[in-house]
């Protein structure tokens, strides 16, 4: 059995990718109401996924019978793997691994799903040996990565059995060797943003030309080719010539500048990301 503790965006998503791959899930939140909608989430996520091929009825149906609901920590008594995916409230996050470290004995491993690295959550945990992150991105039910970063007491098995049990819902699971803010693909991501606000802050475009030269350029191949692989194919010769000429110019702030530009981004342009990523789904072996 797997807990999901939060059933807010991140929390339905991951308690839905385990509910399809066959687990029994127990889906922990605050108040029923709230709980009665993230199963609704789930639902109409499920039918999604029925509606581009890639369940059929009956699974969407029985994924759906295996989340029950709970607004209790103690729901999580007896499950194999919880995944904490509270809101980014330290204090919030340190009261839940602490009941949590007291509701479910060892070897129930204990797993956040926040951006945090572990050691971040176990002043009040005793059995800190089982304490792991394992970061979902958003939305965890299409994305397939989850990162995986153990503290300096987390038990080297509790990694390895973590990352099984992750790809065996279907996830694509990394293990990041040492702790380090953001893990990997949010500092990846917001040195990116960093350089496209940079861009548009100095007047070199605007912001429908720094989107564009994304998407209509290397964002098609980074599905791909990620930046390592893709310096490969380029040339290493040439990609370090071209970094000695570029790395002084790149922006190095500290601080960004005020994220003020005029919003873009509705539910069209919401609906065509999430149809980009099914069909990247359906392409999967």
């Amino acid at each position: 059995m797997v807990a999901v503790v939060g059933n807010g965006i991140m929390g339905h998503g991951i308690a839905q990718v385990f509910a399809t791959a066959g687990e029994e899930v127990v889906l922990i939140g605050r108040s029923r109401p709230s709980l009665d909608a993230a199963l609704e989430r789930i639902r109409e996520s499920l039918d999604l996924f029925e509606r581009h091929g890639l369940l059929d009825q009956s699974e969407v149906e029985a994924a759906l019978g295996r989340v029950r609901l709970s607004t209790r920590l103690q729901g999580a008594a007896g499950a194999e793997l919880v995944v904490e995916a509270v809101p980014e409230d330290t204090e919030l996050k340190l009261a839940i691994f602490e009941r949590l470290d007291s509701i479910c004995p060892p070897p129930t491993v204990l797993a956040s799903s926040s951006g945090r690295p572990a050691s971040s959550l176990v002043d009040r945990v005793h059995h800190r040996e089982r304490v792991i992150a394992a970061h979902f991105w958003n939305p965890a039910q299409l994305l397939p990565l989850v990162e995986v970063c153990a503290g300096p007491e987390t038990d080297p098995k509790v990694v390895d059995w973590t990352c099984e049990r992750l790809r065996a819902a279907g996830k694509a699971p990394i293990v990041v060797e040492k702790e380090i803010d953001g893990f990997i693909g949010n500092r990846l991501q917001f040195a990116l943003l960093r350089e496209a606000v940079a861009l548009w802050a100095e007047g070199v475009a605007t912001p429908d030309a720094i989107d564009t030269a994304v998407k209509a350029s290397f964002g098609r191949r980074l599905a791909i080719t990620g930046p390592l692989e893709s310096a490969e194919l380029g040339g290493l010769k040439t990609m370090y010539e071209f970094s000695r000429f570029l790395f002084p110019s790149l922006n190095t702030a500290a601080e960004p500048p005020a994220f003020d530009w005029p919003p873009r981004a509705g539910e069209d342009l919401r609906a065509a990301r999430y149809e980009e990523l099914f069909r990247h789904l359906g392409r999967r072996p």
